[in-house]
């Protein structure tokens, strides 16, 4: 049996009084997650290990099965994995949001969502006013890019920017955990404000202002880390070949560390007007060769950090009817059986618009498996279903288990 893993990031969320106290998953028409909840079997898992903040990173490692204690490091040595960067001992990576300042509060996270064009621009920009032989930094996708700090502490306190929208940024600024990381802290520190005396007047965000648009008008590093010790999902589960599909980084530098093929879509961009169809044919196309594929999609997170209620079901009515639809009819057409799991890796409530260490619902569909007794996909029809709640690595080896 071959197996597919449908993730939408963040899709989990809290009942909504605007929504006649539903949540965005109970309020959305899913037709085919509540056929997959009816021919499977449901439960809830926890992602998010105590101690750890719940961001993407840590709860896709954990659905994946990984023992976050052993092998955590951080967003930023994912995404330098992504992108190709190949980190040396002592080199601290982390994420390097472009994020947008006005006057002293800190706007957004993602400089409305700025174009990975832009955002090349403004970081060369950056390596060639900032850079040196310890700083340099490397564009990602959009608003998500990477500095590497060459013998850097990893002990500092950073606050992730998606966390705190609308607050004043000095309070935030990092702070060392150790005597020894003072001296990274403060050049961090120095990075963001210089940063942003010089990003202010680029041409790149006097466009951005002229049209309306978020400037990109500071940096904002976060999730330090060193090169991760993490044995491929082969190792751990005995099968040949995987591949994942996403637009985000970190999501694909977790597949680089976990022996998984990354494979690019055109028009994959991340939020709600991302290439659904086009994910579902690759998954499709990547099920042929491989006996796993775990399919990424990140919109339902964005418009839950955005505060969108709308635009959050949209996403999930997006998810539903543009990628599970065709992949659940196509494989009822082949003759090898396929298992398909649908769940989110965290929730990310509208309210706050960030993310909760809440246990998370999923679906388990193995072709020939007698269902529960779940007729739908939702937080709490879940609570009701067959496998009730699962840690660590329990989802996953329940998953792959023939």
């Amino acid at each position: 049996m071959k197996h597919i893993v449908i993730l939408g990031d963040g899709m989990a969320d809290e009942p909504i009084e605007a929504l006649g106290g539903l949540t965005p998953l109970q309020a959305a028409d899913t037709p085919y997650m509540d056929k997959l909840a009816a021919l499977g079997r449901n439960g809830r898992l926890k992602t998010v290990p105590d101690g750890f903040h719940p961001g993407s990173e840590v709860a896709n490692m954990a659905v994946l099965g990984y023992n976050m204690p052993k092998v955590y490091e951080g967003r930023g040595v994912l995404e330098a994995a992504s992108i190709g960067v190949e980190l040396q001992p002592g080199d601290l990576a982390m994420r390097c949001n472009l994020i947008c300042v006005e006057g002293e509060i800190l706007k957004n996270h993602s400089a409305g969502h700025i174009s990975t064009e832009e955002s090349d621009e403004l970081i060369k920009f950056l390596n060639q006013e900032l850079g040196s032989e310890q700083v340099v930094f490397y564009t990602g996708v959009s608003y998500r890019n990477l500095l590497v700090i060459k013998g850097g502490d990893k002990r500092l306190d950073c606050t992730p920017p998606h966390d705190v929208p609308l607050r004043p940024f000095r309070p935030l600024l990092i702070k060392p955990e150790a005597p020894e990381a003072n001296d990274t802290a403060e050049l961090l520190n120095n990075l963001i404000l210089k940063s942003q005396e010089i990003l202010k007047d680029h041409p790149v965000n006097q466009r951005r202002i002229a049209l309306g648009k978020d400037p990109a008008n500071s940096i904002w590093p976060w999730s330090p880390g060193y090169r991760p010790a993490m044995e491929t999902m082969q190792q751990m589960y005995g099968f040949e070949k995987g591949a994942v599909i996403s637009a985000v980084d970190l999501i694909r530098g977790i597949g680089v560390y976990a022996g998984l093929e990354v494979l690019t879509v055109e028009g994959a961009t991340g939020l709600y007007d991302t290439n659904y169809e086009g994910k579902a044919e690759a998954a499709l196309q990547a099920l042929k060769t491989n006996d796993f594929v775990y399919l990424h999609v990140e919109a339902s997170d964005e418009a839950g950090h955005e505060g969108d209620v709308d635009l959050k079901i949209k996403t999930i009515e997006y998810l539903d009817k543009r990628a599970i639809k065709p992949i659940f009819e196509t494989l009822q057409t082949w003759d090898e059986p396929v298992a398909i799991a649908v769940l989110p890796d965290h929730p990310t409530p509208c309210s706050i618009r960030t993310h909760t260490n809440e246990p998370i619902p999923f679906i388990i569909y193995k072709p020939g498996q007698t269902p529960d007794a779940v007729q739908r996909y939702d937080e709490y029809a879940a609570k009701e279903g067959y496998y009730g709640e699962l840690k660590e690595d329990e989802f996953m080896r329940e998953f792959l288990k023939d």
